[in-house]
């Protein structure tokens, strides 16, 4: 369970390094800014780290979800809806942008919800692949 709950933490930590480069691009290339939304990070180390702490963090739930009949990218999508919903109903108004982040932008909580769903996509992807492998074969 130990080595479960170390591949769940590093994938999601790398998933979130992969989210948090598509947020940045997105905003560097104004895509955020189109849709009126104030989300643009600079690309500095503790803007990312603190992202991939988190995304390790709740990568640690991935081993908890039961439908074994569920494919990883399935579980990962479902997980992504925790720290979505943490984001729009706890982090953002105590950090004074409003319910739903709406401060930053009407269509705020649809940027949270598509980077971290590409946050649940990747960590699924990468934990279908570890799981593939150990099993001696590519899924």
């Amino acid at each position: 369970m130990l080595q479960r709950l170390f591949t769940a933490y590093a994938a999601g930590a790398v998933a979130a390094l992969i989210a948090s480069l598509a947020l940045w691009i997105a905003g560097r290339a104004e895509l955020t800014t189109a849709l009126e939304v104030s989300i643009a990070p600079a690309l500095t180390w503790p803007w990312l780290s603190q992202r991939m702490a988190w995304g390790g963090i709740w990568a640690l739930l991935f081993p908890l979800l039961r439908p074994r009949r569920m494919s990883p990218v399935r579980k990962g999508l479902l997980l992504s809806l925790a720290p979505s919903a943490a984001a729009l109903f706890y982090f953002m108004p105590e950090a004074g942008r409003g319910t739903l982040g709406r401060e930053l932008g009407e269509l705020t909580p649809v940027v949270v919800v598509l980077a971290n769903a590409l946050w649940g996509w990747a960590l699924g992807r990468l934990l279908g692949f570890v799981e593939g492998k150990s099993r001696g074969r590519h899924r």
